[in-house]
């Protein structure tokens, strides 16, 4: 059974997409490691082939 519950609106004055020609639309994929040196690695890896990467720890 699929539960969809719509969210209620946004307030007016909400934040939302910037008005000016600053928003970039971007994308991104996440690749989950099993060790620090394996994230190293794969890091490592894409940034040598070009890719702008960005190394997080949780």
């Amino acid at each position: 059974m699929e539960n969809k519950t719509e969210l209620p609106a946004l307030a007016p004055e909400a934040p939302g997409r910037p008005k000016d020609t600053r928003y970039k639309e971007q994308f991104g994929v996440i690749v989950i490691c099993k060790t620090e040196a394996e994230h190293k690695q794969v890091y490592e890896r894409l940034y040598s082939k070009g890719y702008k990467c960005r190394a997080v720890r949780t």
